[in-house]
């Protein structure tokens, strides 16, 4: 068990989950507290996102189907690195599955089937906020499952990916780690501006309350689903910037692609046809305010 998978019941209340970062190369692009500037991170992203648009096309012509997780806790920055993935992407092809709390129905259903529907079919990149792993972090920490019910999917969930695996599906695991004093920022952040102040719910500060827990059941996570199959990769994500540099680069070294973006194609011009539209007046428009 590496250090930041240790026990964290054996962490103080409060204290930071272990987060590493490797000295960069180029301290030129960093600044002194360790951030990417801004201009050398945009143009880094740029260039990864002209990879994944490559990559979707890659996809696409080999019929592949992925299926990439995205788990942490509040404020861990899995939205900010899916919504840079999907900037540039088509979202036909690279999804974006959220879903919300199940309902009754559901909550009578094999723990999987919910999920089962999300699942990529050929062509497709599925990004999963969240995912089949509430069970076991946010299920269990809050009470919303029985012992049984979390001791139960811990069984399952390694031979439900295998079986993902087999059948085809590359399956990614990304747990971003953030540490207490940072999340208490961000929330913070999100508290004093009215704006942001709708992804502050009563869950996260709970979540904030309980962040030894949650360590505790990252790591009992770790411990039973950190499978040769379908490892986990965790993505230090106290610095935003180059979480979402790193996650996006390790994606596309996780996929053997190739170059196969479409020639230009040439532009037909308007057919010409004997026809006589409406009077524009007819038609309501916007004001024109700007």
């Amino acid at each position: 068990m590496t250090q930041d998978q240790r026990d964290a019941s054996t962490l103080p209340e409060g204290a930071d989950e272990y987060v590493s970062y490797d000295t960069p190369a180029g301290a030129e692009h960093y600044t002194d507290d360790g951030r990417l500037k801004k201009r050398f991170y945009e143009s880094e992203l740029a260039q990864l996102q002209e990879e994944l648009v490559k990559l979707q096309y890659w996809v696409v012509q080999e019929g592949l189907r992925v299926a990439i997780i995205f788990e942490g806790r509040g404020t861990a920055g899995k939205g900010g690195v899916i919504k840079r993935i999907t900037e540039r992407t088509s979202a036909r092809i690279v999804r974006v599955a959220a879903l919300p709390k199940p309902t009754e129905r559901e909550l009578t259903q094999w723990y999987f089937q919910r999920y089962v529907s999300h699942l990529p079919a050929a062509g497709e990149i599925v990004l999963f906020d969240r995912s089949w792993y509430n069970r076991s972090n946010v299920e269990w920490v809050m009470g919303f499952c029985t012992d049984d019910e979390h001791d139960e999917f811990l069984r399952s969930c390694p031979e439900f990916e295998r079986m993902l695996v087999r059948s085809g599906i590359t399956v990614l695991k990304y747990w971003f780690s953030v540490g207490y004093d940072e999340q208490r920022k961000r929330f913070e952040s999100r508290n004093r501006e009215p704006l942001k102040r709708w992804k502050l719910s009563d869950m996260d500060l709970e979540e904030h309350r309980q962040y030894v827990r949650y360590s505790m059941a990252k790591d009992t996570t770790f411990q039973f689903t950190d499978i040769k199959q379908a490892p986990w990769y965790v993505v230090p994500s106290d610095y935003k910037r180059r979480a979402r540099l790193n996650c996006i680069s390790h994606i596309l070294s996780q996929i053997d692609y190739a170059d196969v973006t479409p020639d230009p194609v040439e532009i037909p011009v308007m057919e010409n046809l004997p026809y006589m539209r409406p009077p524009f007046q007819e038609q309501t428009f916007v004001d024109q305010i700007y």
